[in-house]
């Protein structure tokens, strides 16, 4: 058996130098003769590859496939890249967008602001709403405005529409206020176009009923509710809202200005209506009565 074994070995050793030695005449004589520049020799390199490369297409097809498919994940990477790139944009557009819609709505309200009619003498300190601390037994707000900007306690304060509460509690940079819907709020209002003078009370709701209200029966839901300047506290006129009836026909009071975006609020400076002190002066319209000497004289 191990005799076989090397008269086998003996055989193919040979042959195997054989077939090499074959194999590299035959690849010379194919590099020699592609080197070769005759026409003679490109004419049969032409026949060769004309009988030789339509043949082999069987054998190319894997190559060709494995490099197409190669080339479309190259595309696939790129796409996906480019998909990444474009979702980065996106989201990025997105956030200036909202950033844009927010800046839009705050224009808006600061418009809004401006474009409230208020009483020639009344001047007003814009201030930023920041925080809400509503509750279920108290609502307010805190302004970033106080007595270094020179707020007062009891001031009015606005949104662009409609009155939203009072100033209640005043630090160096900071106010609160009470909204009117707040259960301690309490204001003198008169309803147009009966003039029927009433109490707008809050109540921890939406819309705050109306109390004390002279004569019931004048008063229809749409009627208008402006603040009546009784007492002093608040100037006259400043809109409230508008009457409306509650399911069970109490009379309430949907205000005007919207407590859902309370962002910006217009404090209004307000020192009260100055007494009159001679009457005589607003009676009569050539102006202030002047002492007779027996008064002057009679006087210390």
């Amino acid at each position: 058996m191990a005799r076989d074994r090397s008269q086998s070995s003996d055989y193919t050793g040979p042959l195997r130098r054989l077939l090499m030695t074959v194999l590299i005449l035959f690849l010379g004589a194919v590099f020699v003769v592609w080197r070769i520049d005759s026409p003679r020799v490109e004419r049969f390199r032409a026949q060769i590859t004309d009988q030789i490369v339509p043949n082999f297409d069987w054998a190319m097809a894997p190559i060709t496939g494995t490099i197409n498919l190669l080339r479309d994940f190259q595309s696939y990477s790129q796409l996906a890249e480019q998909n990444q790139e474009l979702r980065s944009e996106l989201r990025q557009m997105e956030a200036w967008k909202e950033a844009a819609l927010q800046l839009e709505q705050e224009n808006a309200r600061l418009l809004d602001l401006n474009n409230v009619r208020l009483d020639p003498r009344l001047t007003y300190i814009t201030g930023v709403v920041l925080a809400d601390s509503g509750s279920p037994f108290r609502q307010s707000v805190l302004l970033n405005v106080g007595a270094r900007d020179g707020i007062v306690e009891g001031w009015a304060t606005m949104d662009g529409i409609g009155l939203v509460g009072r100033i209640s509690g005043v630090g160096e940079n900071t106010a609160r206020v009470i909204l009117l819907t707040d259960a301690s709020s309490r204001i003198p209002a008169t309803i147009q176009p009966s003039g029927q003078r009433a109490i707008v009370a809050g109540d921890n709701t939406a819309a705050p009923p109306v109390d004390f209200l002279e004569n019931p029966d004048l008063v229809r839901p749409g009627d208008r509710v402006i603040s009546s300047g009784d007492g002093g506290v608040f100037p006259a006129g400043l809109l409230i809202g508008q009457v409306a009836a509650d399911p069970g026909g109490r009379l309430r009071v949907r205000l005007a200005a919207d407590y859902e975006r309370l962002e910006f609020l217009r404090v209004l400076r307000h020192y009260g209506t100055a007494p009159v002190g001679d009457t005589t002066s607003v009676i009569t319209s050539q102006g202030p009565v002047l002492p007779t000497p027996e008064q002057s004289a009679s006087e210390p």
